[in-house]
């Protein structure tokens, strides 16, 4: 009796629009919970539990989304993304990449590293040129939106943490740039450097003028509204929404134009802010569902031997050209090595942008985005898991957190006679 209706629940695609809202109310429900247990019992960051229970529910089928994104999913990773990616480039300031322009360099190291040492493996692994090149560009973005949510779950603060989202944050620029021309050309390996470089251009170009009118639009309702008042928040999620719906129509792309007017807002409006408070449940709640979606598909991913050879040598070669960029570069920007050496730790996490990116290529090209999703699905699903705990490891080691109860060391027992104590 009961077997008929489980398929049917886990089927999800032909589930009515009340059930689906039930499923995926209790799976969030549950998701809080479980991030909530990480933290309180094992001491690690709730982005654990969250990808944890995300992971586990798309494997037994209990959270089904479409594949590739569209729809309501594709909509709740978008504004997902851009609040988050907003945040992040909110936090960046241009006036101090003037000032201390290495970093700006360290960035473009970092990545072209990253790019390199994936470029080169794929060849060798033997992958045709197009999934070679989009898996590249996939590897290089880090997730700002990671680094912020246990950032603000640890409370951290610091060099490492500030370092960590200025380059995730630019590598993610990057990334999304380079990603977003390449899905005009992504079936075709013999596009000119020149013609690379004019789509990369013209996406950059559009979403700086979307970013820029979002700025602008925020920057005259602060005119009106108080910072700390919620209808700031609700003004905020409103026109990242309308940025999310006509970025990508006008040839742009939804999540580089919100980080982009994170960056000109901060340009514009330089004074401490006190709105990101605001955003309070109603942002905890959407990037939660978000980190949820985002495991759930990565663990649906088509699993093969090779796929699955090729995603770990993916992963610790992402990793190892990250750790040798910041070490090579961290001297010369007023980091020492140890800071440095878990900075590149820190950049060991991608998330949402990489899924979007992976999801763009499938639907725009399905013979060279299937074989691409084959491969990234796992390493995001991977550094989707770890990243969080080796993130938060890196603040807790770096200091700049503090050290949950249960890693700390227990006081040594005071083992003086009491007859020779004072």
């Amino acid at each position: 009796m009961t077997e008929p209706w489980i398929a049917h629940w886990t089927s999800g695609s032909e589930l009515s629009a009340g059930l689906i809202t039930l499923k995926w109310a209790l799976l969030l429900a549950a998701a809080a919970l479980a991030g909530h247990l990480s933290q309180r019992l094992l001491g690690l960051p709730k982005l654990v539990g969250y990808a944890v229970f995300g992971t586990l529910a798309g494997l037994t089928g209990l959270a089904g989304a479409d594949w590739p994104l569209q729809g309501a999913g594709l909509t709740l990773v978008e504004l997902g993304v851009a609040m988050l990616l907003f945040e992040a480039g909110a936090r960046l300031s241009l006036r101090w990449l003037r000032h201390n322009p290495m970093v700006l360099w360290q960035s473009v190291v970092e990545s072209l590293l990253t790019y390199a040492a994936a470029y080169l493996l794929l060849r060798a692994l033997g992958l045709e040129l197009p999934v070679v090149r989009a898996l590249s560009v996939v590897a290089v973005a880090s997730s700002p939106a990671v680094l912020l949510r246990v950032v603000s779950d640890l409370r951290a603060s610091g060099p490492v943490s500030d370092r960590a989202i200025a380059l995730a944050t630019l590598n993610t620029l990057y990334a999304l740039t380079l990603g977003t021309a390449m899905l005009r050309s992504i079936d075709r390996g013999d596009v000119s450097l020149l013609a690379s470089l004019g789509a990369s251009a013209t996406v950059l170009g559009i979403s700086l003028l979307t970013g820029a009118a979002l700025a602008s639009l925020l920057r005259l309702a602060f005119r009106v509204l108080h910072p700390a008042s919620q209808d700031t928040a609700i003004v905020i999620l409103a026109l990242l929404a309308a940025c999310v719906a006509v970025a990508t129509p006008l040839g742009g792309s939804a999540p580089l134009a919100a980080l982009l007017a994170g960056l000109v807002l901060k340009r514009l409006y330089p004074r401490p802010w006190v709105w990101p408070r605001q955003l309070g449940t109603a942002a905890s709640m959407l990037s939660m569902a978000m980190f949820v979606l985002v495991s759930t598909l990565a663990a649906q991913a088509s699993w093969s031997a090779a796929s699955a050879l090729a995603a770990l040598g993916l992963t610790g070669a992402r990793l190892l050209a990250k750790l040798a960029s910041l070490l090579l570069t961290g001297p010369v920007s007023a980091l020492s090595l140890r800071q440095s050496a878990w900075v590149g730790v820190a950049l060991f996490p991608t998330s949402a942008v990489a899924l979007l990116l992976t999801s763009q290529f499938v639907a725009a090209a399905p013979t060279v985005g299937t074989p691409v999703a084959a491969i990234a699905l796992p390493v995001i699903l991977l550094t989707e898991l770890l990243g969080a705990a080796l993130v938060g490891l890196a603040l807790v080691r770096t200091r700049e957190a503090p050290a949950p109860r249960r890693w700390r060391e227990p006081a040594p027992a005071d083992t003086t006679p009491p007859e020779t104590r004072p």
